[in-house]
């Protein structure tokens, strides 16, 4: 994973739309087995994918990590189901710019510094532009879960800061996506239950390639060879990549307050990621890992790791 070829700002970008492009093409499984479903069926085959391709450091846990594991874990499903209810009923660019509310928050609160809360307020008036509630067409359960996604990535940026000097990546990807995958499954059985066969299962294998296993391999190529705060700056652009999948593949037309509202949101994430203090990140083995002070999205398990 370290010896991928191309610049590290590229893997960067490659790993920002595998996790879109996945997102994007899991509006279709949503469709057959509802949001929960989809999110139960890609975390569990990201799970296993991940425990193969990282088997996961069971004899390094401890009895006081397993509260804080469970937790992130927990954390992690209810971002997905989230994040999946909320584009079943809102454009995909509307979603991500809303949950970058919650990483955003993290960044702002975690600095230290007033000034610092600018970035939420802008990237909060990009939001207010992108769902454009003046057209009275605003879909307030869309919204509502893209805010629960915000709180549950908000939330698993503080656990993961908590375990990340004690786990790699891998490590703690390997443990919490199984995790994530039973937190899922209490709604995604339900919804999935005679909805499943073996188009459905390959259709969510393809995309737990795309996200979490091919987004894991990028970013920690590229966290290996560029500096954090790149890194970061570069993950801002992600409510753009999405703006551009969802045009694409999903022919979410965006009218220009819409894109002036993600453009605000990218510039908020960008000044916030470089705003923030920081110290050098700590090394647990061969992969970087965050500090107490490190900007949110630079956790070596990724950054939407289980979206």
């Amino acid at each position: 994973m370290a010896v991928l070829p191309g610049p590290p700002w590229l893997l960067a970008i490659m790993a920002i739309f595998a996790i879109q492009l996945s997102s994007a093409l899991s509006v279709g499984l949503i469709e057959t087995v509802g949001p929960g479903g989809a999110a139960w069926l890609r975390l569990s085959m990201g799970a296993m994918l991940m425990i193969l391709l990282a088997p996961p450091p069971l004899r390094s846990v401890r009895r006081h990590d397993v509260p804080v594991l469970l937790a992130l874990g927990a954390a992690m499903g209810l971002m997905t189901v989230a994040f999946l209810a909320a584009i079943e009923r809102i454009p995909l660019a509307t979603a991500v710019a809303i949950e970058f509310l919650g990483p955003l928050t993290v960044a702002a609160l975690r600095s230290g510094s007033l000034r610092t809360m600018t970035w939420p307020a802008l990237a909060l008036t990009g939001v207010v532009l992108v769902t454009e509630p003046w057209h009275g067409g605003i879909n307030t359960a869309g919204v509502g879960f893209a805010l629960l996604a915000a709180l549950g990535w908000g939330a698993y940026i503080v656990l993961l800061q908590r375990v990340g000097d004690r786990f790699t990546g891998s490590g703690v990807l390997s443990i919490t996506l199984p995790i994530a995958a039973v937190t899922a499954a209490t709604i995604g059985v339900p919804q999935a239950s005679g909805s499943i066969d073996l188009r459905v299962l390959a259709i969510a294998l393809g995309l737990a390639l795309l996200a979490p296993v091919l987004l894991f391999v990028l970013e920690l190529a590229a966290l290996r060879r560029m500096t954090t705060t790149a890194f970061g700056t570069l993950m801002a652009i992600e409510p753009a990549i999405a703006l551009l999948l969802g045009l694409i593949v999903l022919s979410q037309m965006p009218t220009i307050v819409q894109c002036l509202g993600i453009v605000l949101v990218v510039l908020a994430g960008a000044a916030a990621q470089r705003g923030g203090r920081r110290e050098p990140p700590v090394t647990t083995g061969s992969t970087p890992q965050p500090t107490p002070n490190t900007a949110p999205w630079e956790s070596s398990t990724g950054d939407d790791d289980g979206r």
